[in-house]
């Protein structure tokens, strides 16, 4: 597939008036990463009310502020051992991380450690009680009714999945995960999930229909169900949020909703990874988004909507392992989107009123050199400020100095009937690509960088398989999840 045509811009897709809504994700380990100000213009610009940070930090709780975006903060892995063991330390952690801030910026929720079961088992002895310091520091400062704790943890703790209806947490967590559980229930929090579709499909090795991953219909004879309960699951995605309920309610506990903190597609992957493409990100965001803003739950839960925060707003290249785990942003670092995807649940689809042109990623440098020379020769296109020493000189790139080329022949001539293709290296966009100074013509604003920056926090997020392929040996629980799977798309109704 050509990446390119799917180079457009997102508007307003994560706003919605009522009930249940979509945050995003964000993590740092990106090469020039945009200043606090500036992530938080573009979560601003595209609507975004709901976002999760892997950390606390200070610049970007200082730029919410005001903002209007209900923010999730996270205690890192490396800090949960000793808040776990000092009751002053949680409270130093909270009057420094949280009530610093607040109500300026809206932190509404603690997200204490990440996947600590599965990823740190050595923490485990100390993950409750780290909970409970923080809440307890939370009481003392009033705030326990405004902000909740919780703990994320992945789909890897309940080995069989499927069927929903007889899943059950791992027997060797089962003690910690229940007092987990009774935490959340006394504190009216809400059990944290990262649940994955991508990585239940591309273990399955074809055994999962890529639609049913992907949120579209399936035919009669290949829907999934129960057998238990007859509930057809329309999703990978609603089966293993249910699979989390019933392994809940196998601990004899109820009334705790689920929240899934990550989810995602990564859009472009290696040669062995061939399912991490633009189309399908683009597909299953579209309908995740659709999905949970209709505002109800899993077949056993039905009228509890499932939140959720996407996995993730950046690209972050500097991660190791495989292609994949560096390409699952919705945006590049300069606000543009990856690719354009349906828009909240009124079926719109972004990029249909194109006003800029801009360079596709990955485009052949040789290409864009031929068309940065046509535009900014015979074209006619004024290409002063992409000289050394201007405004959009940097980044100094093919696809910067491309990008401006062409936007600025396209403005200027498209009235005539100038098209936005430069031998297939360019798309339209409905977002103002200017960056810093530098400001694109037909840009009504120009929006300064700011000089403040944060610290990097890797960003725990999707954990490929062991070997950094997708096409490794499965540990034990993802061969029971296959094999509970295949049974179940023999079900037939």
């Amino acid at each position: 597939m050509v990446l390119g045509n799917l180079l457009l811009f997102i508007v307003g897709i994560f706003s919605y008036a009522s009930g249940a809504f979509v945050g995003i994700n964000l993590g740092t380990d990106v090469s020039n990463m945009p200043s606090a100000p500036d992530v938080v213009s573009i979560l601003k610009a595209n609507q975004i009310t709901h976002l999760r940070l892997y950390d606390a930090d200070a610049h970007m709780l200082k730029a919410l502020a005001d903002s209007g975006i209900e923010v999730m903060v996270g205690v890192t892995n490396e800090e949960v051992l000793g808040i776990g063991e000092s009751p002053s330390k949680a409270a130093a952690w909270i009057n420094q991380n949280v009530a610093a801030y607040l109500p300026s910026t809206s932190i509404t929720a603690i997200a204490v450690g990440s996947e600590v079961l599965t990823s740190i088992p050595n923490l485990v002895t100390v993950l409750v009680p780290a909970m409970n310091y923080l809440h307890k520091a939370l009481v003392a400062s009033n705030l326990n009714f405004q902000v909740k704790i919780s703990t994320p943890q992945a789909m890897d703790i309940i080995p069989r999945p499927f069927p929903p209806s007889t899943a059950t947490f791992n027997s060797s967590w089962s003690a910690t995960v229940y007092q987990i559980l009774q935490f959340l229930k006394n504190t009216d929090s809400f059990y944290m999930l990262n649940a994955y579709p991508y990585f239940g499909y591309t273990s399955g090795n074809g055994i999962f229909p890529l639609d049913y991953a992907l949120f579209r219909s399936l035919p009669s004879v290949k829907q999934i169900v129960d057998p238990n309960t007859l509930s057809h699951y329309d999703s990978m995605f609603d089966a293993l949020v249910d699979a989390t309920y019933y392994s809940i309610e196998a601990l004899n506990m109820s009334g705790i909703s689920i929240v899934v903190t990550e989810t995602g597609w990564p859009w472009l992957g290696g040669a062995n990874e061939p399912d991490a493409t633009a189309e399908n990100a683009e597909t299953f965001n579209s309908n995740l988004i659709r999905r949970v803003l209709n505002d109800s739950g899993p077949p056993s839960q039905p009228k509890v909507p499932i939140n959720t925060y996407i996995y993730e707003l950046f690209n972050e290249d500097k991660r190791p392992g495989p292609v994949s785990e560096k390409n699952w942003g919705l945006f590049f670092t300069n606000g543009s989107a990856v690719y354009t995807f349906s828009l909240s649940t009124s079926n719109q689809i972004t990029g249909n009123n194109s006003d800029f042109c801009v360079a596709k990623p990955n485009a052949d440098p040789g290409k864009l050199q031929a068309g940065l020379d046509w535009a900014c020769g015979q074209g006619g296109a004024n290409c002063d400020a992409i000289q050394e020493g201007k405004p959009c000189y940097l980044p100094n790139t093919y696809q910067n100095h491309a990008s401006y080329a062409y936007n600025d022949y396209y403005q200027k001539k498209r009235s005539v009937g100038a098209t936005c293709d430069f031998d297939g290296t360019a798309a339209t966009t409905t977002v103002d690509p200017s960056y810093g100074s530098c400001k694109f013509t037909g840009s009504s604003t120009i929006t300064p960088n700011s000089n403040g920056g944060f610290t990097t926090t890797v960003a725990p997020g999707p954990v490929t398989p062991q070997g950094g392929s997708a096409t490794v040996n499965l540990p034990v629980s993802k061969i029971q999840f296959l094999i509970s799977a295949v049974f179940l798309a023999l079900v037939l109704l």
